[in-house]
């Protein structure tokens, strides 16, 4: 690749300034662009931003990004949690936001590129991009950005996917830069923790029953959004063995536990399933990944109709989530998405 016009996404942290001197290092024009959101820390963060454009000597344009992103990514995980499920809000930020709204403003200014941090890759399989895992499994970040179109990869850009994270703090010392340290978190408006995020938006305690899987009422909660599935703090188990969350029913207002064997399912039902390119034959058998840290696993999907899709795993899984994602893989490569169902009481 020649020397192109890259924009680059910058957070204020290790990773974006190192994939940004990275492309100065290839010869590239790189143009910085950070966006305004709505985070506690939002003023800091953009300040610290700004100093790391001047110490590489790029500009640095600040895109304010508020209004947009409570729009398309804090209302919508509000809206779920309060339906008892648990989304992936930064898989959606990665598909409407940094390479949606974010993206088109650096093509319009004259773009060529789109960089961020993440450690992913593209491949090239026979002129059809891929989006790939990154060389580092314990940073690979191809789950967050599965929902990534093949139209979005084709100009998308990631310095970091052939390097580890023991590389890139290597790289920031050697290159003498400072405030490179700041980590981005997982869900980056939580910061202050579920239950002030959930305060500050004005939730009200909403107290009901916690119920064993045979029906028998075990305790009390204050409200299904402090809950998800699989998690055992915070029930006040009514005996020493430990319990967790099995499911969260809306409608009747109910936290529903069990013991750990009730948490493992062979089966799962899929919406909203996306291939990158065409999709293939059903049923399709390959490697599915559940959660961003989950260790992917052989499966089986076939269709169900209208919409939906039954995946179906060659040993039990633990704590399937419905509004986290399933994503498919073949070798490294992204292939498809879907979002988890609710239909565990089914299983």
């Amino acid at each position: 690749m020649g020397a192109r016009t890259v924009g680059i996404a910058m957070s204020g942290g290790v990773d974006s300034t190192i994939a940004a001197l990275l492309l100065l290092q290839k010869g590239h024009r790189v143009h910085g662009f950070h966006m305004l959101l709505p985070l506690p820390q939002s003023d800091a963060q953009c300040r610290r931003t700004q100093q790391i454009a001047r110490q590489l000597s790029i500009p640095l344009t600040i895109i304010d990004l508020r209004r947009s992103f409570t729009e398309q990514v804090v209302t919508p995980f509000i809206n779920s949690y309060q339906a008892g499920i648990t989304p992936n809000p930064c898989i959606y930020c990665n598909e409407t936001i940094k390479f949606g709204l974010l993206a088109q403003t650096m093509l319009q200014q004259g773009m060529h590129l789109v960089a961020t941090g993440h450690y992913a890759q593209i491949h090239d399989q026979q002129g059809a991009l891929f989006l790939a895992r990154g060389i580092d499994q314990g940073k690979d970040q191809s789950y967050f950005l599965a929902r990534l179109t093949a139209k979005q990869l084709q100009t998308a850009l990631f310095p970091l996917g052939t390097w580890t994270k023991k590389q890139v703090y290597a790289q920031a010392a050697a290159a003498g830069l400072q405030r490179t340290n700041q980590e981005s978190q997982d869900v980056c408006f939580l910061t202050q923790g579920m239950a002030t995020f959930f305060a500050n938006h004005g939730f009200q305690e909403h107290p009901g029953p916690i119920v064993s899987t045979d029906g028998r009422q075990v305790g009390a909660h204050r409200g299904i959004w402090h809950y998800t599935i699989g998690q055992r703090r915070g029930l006040g188990s009514p005996d020493k063995t430990p319990w967790y969350v099995i499911r969260l029913d809306e409608n009747r207002n109910q936290v529903i536990v069990g013991k750990q064997e009730e948490l493992f399912t062979g089966r799962c039902s899929l919406h909203s399933l996306r291939w990158t390119y065409e999709a293939p034959p059903l049923p399709w058998h390959g490697l599915v990944q559940l959660r961003s840290r989950h260790l992917p696993v052989l499966s089986e999907l076939t269709a169900n109709g209208a919409g939906s899709w039954s995946l179906s795993f060659a040993a039990p899984q633990r704590a399937v989530t419905p509004g986290q994602f399933a994503v498919l893989y073949k070798d490294n490569r992204v292939i498809g998405s879907a979002v988890i169902d609710k239909d565990k009481e089914a299983l």
